[in-house]
């Protein structure tokens, strides 16, 4: 079955292998609308083609994704100003729901997914590795859940899922200073399960671990994710609801307005908690 063509993603299929690329829509690796909207219809038909068994998510080159594209998500975000009405938070809260989606898409699907991060993964980047089975990366790779020095509450699933994969003491450490973190320390704290030299290797890792996976019964791989995510599903989803109405309530706030201008204005942000 012929993968179908999208705008914002790229899927080639090899040995029940399929590769999910992120395509650049801008001038930057970041996410921008496409990728939120294609993201769901290209797991939608990957769940349904028997060609396929394993999935690898990788970033089209140098890097996996440096977050949300702020200028294709200026629409949404102009919702969240100091002073926003009633109606406005609806549609907020409606638009985070959305976009939430995108990655329980990823995390939802039968088959297993690896992702495979080469350079920066930041924010949104991080929810969308938060929701593979597997996570793979180069030693020069960096992470960070970048939200919090944008005056966010990360909404899109890194709070929920990271609590699974790395811990309560290290996840409050990592969303609290928004910091950077280098591949080792990544690997040291369960967010990566291995690191390769370069992205040559890196990819190739990724293709022979889904290969192996790819080579056991697709029965028992989709059995092997219901009984994992059976207890943990119901607590994401409850907490991506909570999220979402936490950010649709405070999320409009004069210290969102100071760190799109600090960021604009290459400065430290000043916040007052306003």
């Amino acid at each position: 079955m012929q993968p179908p063509a999208y705008s914002a993603l790229q899927i080639s299929v090899t040995e029940h292998v399929a590769t999910v690329t992120l395509l650049e829509t801008g001038s930057n690796p970041t996410m921008g609308v496409a990728h939120f909207q294609e993201l769901p219809q290209a797991f939608s038909w990957l769940e349904e083609c028997d060609d396929v068994r394993a999935v690898v998510v990788r970033g089209a080159g140098g890097h996996f994704s440096f977050g949300l594209d702020l200028v294709d998500m200026q629409p949404l975000l102009d919702l969240a100003r100091p002073g926003a009405g009633a109606g406005e938070r609806q549609v907020f809260l409606r638009s985070i729901a959305e976009l939430q989606t995108a990655f329980s898409s990823v995390a939802g699907i039968s088959k297993p997914v690896i992702a495979a991060v080469d350079g920066w993964c930041i924010g949104a980047g991080v929810d969308l590795i938060s929701s593979a089975d597997v996570r793979l990366a180069t030693q020069s790779a960096k992470f960070s859940v970048r939200e919090t020095r944008m005056a966010m509450v990360a909404d899109l699933g890194s709070l929920q899922r990271l609590v699974g994969i790395i811990g309560d003491g290290h996840l409050r450490e990592l969303v609290l200073t928004g910091r950077d973190v280098a591949a080792d320390e990544a690997r040291q704290i369960g967010l990566i399960n291995r690191t390769f030299t370069d992205s040559e290797a890196l990819y190739a890792a990724g293709a022979e671990l889904a290969v192996q996976m790819a080579r056991n019964s697709p029965l028992v791989l989709a059995g092997i994710k219901e009984v994992l995510g059976a207890e943990r599903e119901s607590r994401v989803q409850a907490g991506l609801r909570f999220v979402a109405a936490w950010n649709a309530a405070f999320m409009p706030s004069e210290d969102l307005l100071e760190a799109r201008n600090a960021f604009s204005e290459r400065r430290p942000a000043n916040f007052t908690g306003r």
